[in-house]
């Protein structure tokens, strides 16, 4: 079979097929009387192998070793072609993103591209400082995806705090952050939710309030104190959770005392708080924090909470109950 016919059958030109013969991995089996390349069935099955190992993004030279070397093994070569082909999906997939981060951005010429551009590669940079430059730049210049993501995965208070500042001035960010509390890395979540927390509008908060439910005590934790300083009572048993575990208990302590702005309201946590303290399994130490919280409570549902404890066997709480009273006038 000549060389145009091989080209014509294999799809392979007749120009690479030279080029296959002067690397050595195809050599025609024989030459015409007139010296033209004759190539046999064997040679076409094997240009049909290098095409084929080409497809899946080898190397001449690779494919070279692949078919001549008998001691070769494919694994390692298809394990590397599976590392770089995911790289390059990455790389592509980053790129892609950036592109329809720009293209959210409504760009009205290369000098707005070019603006976003610098904007993007200054949120990832390593720069604390590049970082929180770009987290204060105009918000139309910010994709709010792009914030987003920077706000999960940033762990420098400060730069931290910039983002979400910018994320309540941005539209669109809390669903994306409610992604967020999805994530299976716990640090992600809390920034998640604590972005959430500063957001303005009923959105974020109905977001929040779903969080009360969430499995991760943090984000519950989270959600609680920032319900709680809206007035939102059903943050309310969360709350008081979060003062038996002693996690942020001060914090949540003051949030139930301004819960607590009502009669009704006021007896509704001190009777729940007087409740934790005589539940079995409570120790020592949560029912100490569980007393001092009800300082914190107005009216005489709490007065007579503190007054049966004055009598505890546990002397803290009692001497706590007892000093309590006294502040309250009521001892």
């Amino acid at each position: 079979m000549l060389i145009g016919e091989v080209a014509r059958r294999s799809g392979v030109s007749a120009r690479m097929l030279r080029h296959y013969e002067s690397l050595g991995l195809v050599r025609p089996s024989g030459r015409t009387g007139s010296g033209y390349r004759e190539y046999s069935g064997e040679d076409v099955r094997r240009i049909f192998h290098i095409e084929s190992l080409r497809a899946v993004g080898l190397s001449l030279r690779e494919i070279g070793r692949a078919l001549d070397d008998p001691g070769f093994t494919p694994a390692d070569l298809v394990d590397d072609l599976i590392r770089r082909t995911r790289e390059r999906i990455a790389a592509e997939t980053e790129l892609l993103i950036r592109l329809d981060r720009v293209h959210a951005t409504d760009p009205a010429g290369w000098e707005d591209v070019l603006q976003v551009l610098a904007v993007l590669r200054a949120l990832g940079s390593p720069s604390a400082g590049a970082r929180q430059r770009a987290a204060l730049a105009p918000v139309d210049e910010v994709p709010v995806e792009a914030l987003v993501e920077a706000a999960l995965d940033e762990s420098d208070p400060v730069v931290a705090g910039a983002l979400r500042w910018a994320l309540a001035r941005s539209d669109g960010s809390a669903a994306l952050l409610a992604e967020g509390l999805g994530s299976a890395v716990p640090e992600v979540r809390e920034r998640a939710v604590r972005s959430l927390a500063e957001l303005p509008g009923d959105e974020a908060v109905a977001l929040l309030r779903d969080a009360l439910a969430h499995p991760d005590a943090v984000v519950r934790g989270r959600a609680a104190l920032a319900l709680g300083a809206l007035g939102e009572a059903a943050a309310t048993p969360v709350l008081v959770d979060m003062i038996v575990a002693g996690r942020n208990d001060t914090d949540a302590a003051d949030v139930l005392s301004v819960l607590a702005g009502d009669d009704a309201a006021a007896d509704r946590i001190a009777s729940l708080l007087a409740g934790r303290i005589g539940e079995e399994g409570t120790g020592p130490p949560a029912r100490g924090r569980l007393t001092q919280a009800l300082a914190g409570i107005p009216g005489p549902m709490a007065s007579r909470a503190l007054a049966d404890l004055v009598g505890d066997a546990d002397r803290a709480v009692a001497v706590t109950a007892t000093y309590l009273l006294r502040l309250r006038g009521d001892g």
